[in-house]
Formats: structure tokens, C-alpha cells, sequence
């Protein structure tokens, strides 16, 4: 009998990784439709049995077992790969392969030591968990850091300069250096006299480790899952996801310690090029855009327990339609507000955090004509408009950047690039319109400036209510220095803002078990701001009221001067004839 073994590409455990929904199922799992081929692997090369003693002592030849990842067996040959692109020719390919001697392996470094204990036994769901939200199973976390750490640096050192340059390509070689790893763990295995991998095994390790690498380790199963919107973590135990649907689901531990959580915090916040963040009890608070532009928020060392929140935005290409649609809002709400963006209406969209400011904003902008050039002004990317050219012709997007190091004479860390510079830049862009994702300090004067230059500007700020969000921004501009006076901020915000759209949020349980919630979103009132008295500066007049059933604002007083919207498309009998019907329920 030949001892050829087959071609390593046609095994199962060359195929691509598995998916989440397959970890999910355990390694031993899962069918032979659901494992797709990947190309041949890059140890691929003849192996003729034999092999050069890796230590003095070799023992006899140890027939291997049917699990013995033939990996491990071709690792031993000591040939050099073939190019990818060619796969290699295999003769008695469908023969069983026979196991080479093998020698006693030289001690290796202790930073590259790796366990090999068994895998501990997944954790117990809680109900209700949806499988594809679990936790892949049988895996040694511990274990696939110590990996994840000897591949990082491997991959280092082989791409050197070239670092970032072709992220696929870095991608690929990072597979490639993951089953070098695999392999060399499986063969000290086997060597031990331990029990050897499954393939299947090795496939769910391959893809925890370069999860690790690449995505965010534990939590790629939650970022890849299509129906999930948000993530909550605190502690690292304490995890909720919240679904485009708005339940509120409990899901499996996402370390299994607070410790570990900051460590792979550290490590996915360090290891982006463009976009790299510090995290340590030096930096305690971490805020950063991942690479599939989800907004990743944590904090540890000034908190209780390491909290994590990640906002992924699902819907990116939104229209009000689609938020009547999905009860946010009334058809003669979306009317008004369609008809307020093409009247270049200045709009500040406010609420609690996670109610939907960003997404109500996404769809405002939908009703800009595409020719208006825009500007976004963001902490972290977050509304996307530059990634829709089929919506917006052209979009100049910029990103605050946090400063490193000491601070400077001026107060300011090396590198740092402010909203308020951002926006005070943009001027000589001949913008049309200047989009600021979020209003949370001084950069409101500079936003001021800008709706003093331009109409039409679309803001979003944190508040409780309507009026309440003026008075908001009022403070924010006062932190631009003792310049700005409290009357002077409210007579510029009258003279510039002419709408306060407020996003209201109720969370309720589904079930009595604690684990599944639901939030439900809604317009809960639009308020016209101008100009007032000397003693309070501005006058309010709520165009859509609270509804006192719940849901989305009803009819209320329409200003005379917002009466010229029905020019702009503006349905003003459907709003008086529901506001009439509003007095009569009253």
C-alpha cells in the first residue's frame, strides 16, 4: 500500500471555517452541505513517510488513530509548500494515510508554550437563548488566546512593512499561520501520547483563533448574527443583545472574567491602523468605530465592572417611509418633516441614549436632493452618508480623533482633532448642509456658526424632552468660554433652530422569566423654537403633542409661518383634519 496520503485540500479540515450557526452545534456536528472548499492548504506538498528526526530518541512508528488530523501527519515531511495556485498532484489519492516517526520535539519558549488540556464543556444556556447566539462549544478560551497572541506575532514579523496594505491578503496569510499553529499543537499531542483533535475540532478552534485575530473573539458570533442590533456587557457574564425588533435578549458569558474581557478589549482597540485606540487604567474609557462600522463604547478601571456596549447600524439606507412603516412615526409626521428638510428647516433630533436619534437622522438626510453637497461632523462614523452614493452625490465625512500621550502647554494631547475644528474647517467647502451626529459640548457654537452661514443643518443631542433639549444646547455653548453668555447662547439658538424632534423610548417585559424585553421607539413630539421674551429668549410651540394613548405625537398648533410647508409637499388638511379628531377624543 502507498503511504501517500490524499490531497490535504480535499479533507474536510481545509475546508472554510465554519460559520457561527455551525460552532453553535458543537465541534463534532454539523453535515457535510454545510462545509464549503477553500483553497488548497499551504503546508500542501508530498509526504514519502519518512521524516528528519526533530530530537535525538525517536520513538518507533505509531499508528495513528482515524482522528489523527493528517495535517499534523504532513507537517512532519519537512517539503516545502507548493504555490496556492497550483495544487499540488496526488498519487493513491483515497489511500489511508500512515503515520511517520516522529522524534522528540526541543523544548520550546515559554511565551509560545502551548496547553494542551482538554476542553472544558460549554456553558449552560440560559432559555430562550437562541442557538445562533450561543457560545461555540467545547472550546478552551484560554487556549485560543495563547494562539491568537502566537499569531499575532507571526504575522508581524512575516508582513513586517507591508502591514495593512492588503487586508484579504493579511488575512489569508493569517489562516495560514493559524493552521501552522494547529498543526504544531496537534503533533505535540500525538507525540505526548494524548488523545489527538477531531477534525471537526480543529475546524471550530481554527475559527475561535481567527476570530480573535481579525474580529472581536467571543462576540463575532453576536456581530455576525443579521437580526442583531445592539450589544450590552456588564459584567463579562452579563450579556444582552437587543434585536432589530427591539427584544432584549439574554445571551451566553462573553469571557470568563472582567480581566479577560479587557484584555481582548486592549487587544481589538490596539490593533486597527486607521482607527487605533488606547485602553488601560491609564485610558479607562474606550471608544472606537470597528471595521464593520459598528461603535464599540467601553469603560473599565473607574467602573464597578468592565461595561461594553456596541451599537451596530442595521439600517443604514432608511427612508421616513420605512420608519411609518415600522410605527416610529405617522404618515402626516413624515409629511411635515419631508416637507421641513426640502424647506432647509434647521432640525435637532433629541432623546435618550439608544431611542433612535441616529436612524430618524439617516432618514431626514434620505430627502435632501442628492446635488446639495453635505458635510458630516462625528465622533465615530456612525450615519454612514458617505457610503451611500446612489443617495448623495457627494459627502464630505469627517471623524473627531482623540489625542495620545501627555498633555500639552494648550491643554491638548498630541493628535487631536476636535468637532468644533472639524466644523470651523469645513467652511471653505461650500457646503449645503452640515450634519453633526452628535451635540455634546462646546462644538455647538461652531454649529451655531454654521446654521448662521447656511440653513438646513441636522443635529442630534441628548435630552428628555423638547423643550428640555434647548436648554441643553444652551449649556453646551456656554462651555465654549466665558464668552458666551447664557443670553447670548439663547438668542442664537432661537434665531437658528426651527425644529426639536423628540424621540421617545419605553422598554417592557415579554415574558415573566427576565430575559426577553422589547423597546419600543416612537416620535413623541415635534416642537417649533423661535424667538421669545427677554426673560426666557426663545418661544416654544409644539406643532405634534404627546399622544396620550401612547405611540406617536398627534396634531397640535401649527405655527402661521410653518403653514408655507404645504409649498414644500406638506399634506396640512390630513394634520388638521387628525388634529380635529385628537379635540374631539380630548
Amino acid at each position: 500500500m502507498s503511504t501517500q496520503p490524499p490531497d490535504p485540500s480535499s479533507l474536510p479540515i481545509f475546508t472554510a471555517y465554519p460559520t457561527s450557526a455551525e460552532l453553535s452545534q458543537g465541534p463534532d456536528q454539523g453535515t457535510e452541505q454545510t462545509r464549503v472548499r477553500r483553497p488548497a492548504h499551504a503546508l500542501a506538498g508530498p509526504v514519502d513517510g519518512t521524516t528528519t528526526p526533530r530530537g535525538a530518541g525517536a520513538p518507533a512508528v505509531v499508528h495513528h488513530p482515524p482522528t489523527v488530523p493528517v495535517a499534523a501527519v504532513a507537517r512532519t515531511a519537512g517539503h516545502t509548500a507548493p504555490p496556492a495556485s497550483v495544487p499540488p498532484q496526488w498519487p493513491g489519492a483515497g489511500q489511508p494515510p500512515v503515520a511517520p516517526q516522529r522524534a522528540m520535539p526541543p523544548a520550546r519558549a515559554e511565551n509560545t508554550h502551548v496547553s494542551a488540556s482538554a476542553a472544558p464543556q460549554a456553558p449552560t444556556q440560559v432559555a430562550g437563548r437562541a442557538d445562533f447566539l450561543a457560545q461555540p462549544k467545547g472550546v478552551d478560551w484560554k487556549q485560543v488566546a495563547e494562539f491568537r497572541g502566537l499569531a499575532s506575532t507571526r504575522l508581524a514579523e512575516r508582513l513586517g512593512e507591508d502591514r495593512g496594505k492588503d487586508i484579504e491578503a493579511e488575512r489569508e496569510l493569517g489562516r495560514a499561520i493559524i493552521q501552522e499553529i494547529l498543526d504544531d499543537a496537534a503533533a505535540d499531542l500525538l507525540h505526548d501520547g494524548r488523545a489527538a483533535w477531531s477534525i471537526d475540532h480543529q475546524r471550530v478552534l481554527a475559527k475561535a483563533i481567527h476570530d480573535s485575530l481579525f474580529g472581536l473573539g467571543r462576540l463575532q458570533p453576536l456581530v455576525e448574527a443579521d437580526d442583531v442590533e445592539n450589544i450590552i456587557i456588564s459584567p463579562h457574564d452579563n450579556a444582552w443583545v437587543e434585536k432589530t425588533t427591539g427584544e432584549l435578549v439574554k445571551v451566553d458569558a462573553v469571557a470568563d472574567s472582567d480581566q479577560e474581557l479587557r484584555e481582548n478589549l486592549a487587544f481589538i482597540a490596539t490593533r486597527s491602523d486607521s482607527n487605533a485606540r488606547s485602553f488601560s487604567p491609564a485610558s479607562p474609557h474606550l471608544h472606537m468605530r470597528l471595521d464593520d462600522g459598528s461603535r464599540l463604547a467601553a469603560a473599565s478601571w473607574v467602573t464597578a465592572n468592565t461595561s461594553v456596549v456596541i451599537r451596530r447600524h442595521r439600517m443604514r439606507k432608511v427612508e421616513l417611509d420605512r420608519l411609518v412603516e415600522l410605527g416610529m412615526m405617522s404618515p402626516v409626521q413624515a409629511s411635515f418633516l419631508r416637507a421641513a428638510v426640502r424647506a432647509k428647516k434647521s432640525i435637532v433630533v433629541a432623546g435618550p441614549q439608544g431611542a433612535g436619534k441616529t436612524t430618524i437622522v439617516r432618514a431626514l438626510c434620505a430627502e435632501i436632493p442628492r446635488y446639495e453637497q453635505i458635510g458630516t461632523f462625528e465622533t465615530e462614523f456612525e450615519l454612514h452618508l458617505h457610503e451611500l452614493p446612489e443617495v448623495h452625490d457627494v459627502v464630505h465625512a469627517w471623524e473627531a480623533r482623540p489625542g495620545s500621550g501627555e498633555i500639552g502647554p494648550d491643554g491638548r494631547q498630541a493628535g487631536e482633532f476636535t468637532l468644533d475644528e472639524a466644523i470651523y474647517n469645513s467652511f471653505r467647502f461650500n457646503l449645503s448642509r452640515q450634519i453633526v451626529g452628535e451635540v455634546r459640548g462646546k462644538e455647538v457654537w461652531a454649529m451655531i456658526k454654521a446654521m448662521e452661514s447656511g440653513a438646513g443643518s441636522i443635529s442630534t443631542t441628548h435630552a428628555a424632552d423638547g423643550s428640555g433639549a434647548i436648554r441643553k444646547l444652551v449649556t453646551c455653548a456656554m462651555e465654549a468660554g466665558p464668552h458666551v453668555t447664557r443670553e447670548l447662547a439663547t438668542s442664537k439658538l432661537a434665531e437658528t433652530v426651527d425644529l426639536v424632534v423628540q424621540v421617545g423610548l419605553q422598554t417592557r417585559p415579554l415574558d415573566a422569566t427576565g430575559t426577553r424585553w422589547k423597546r419600543d421607539r416612537w416620535v413623541s413630539e415635534i416642537v417649533h423654537v423661535a424667538p421669545g421674551e427677554e426673560a426666557v429668549g426663545y418661544a416654544t410651540t409644539h406643532v405634534f403633542t404627546p399622544n396620550p394613548q401612547g405611540g406617536p405625537a398627534v396634531p397640535g398648533t401649527m405655527p402661521e409661518e410653518l403653514r408655507d410647508l404645504e409649498r414644500y409637499g406638506f399634506d396640512l388638511t390630513s394634520y388638521l383634519v387628525e388634529g380635529a379628531q385628537q379635540g374631539d377624543l380630548r
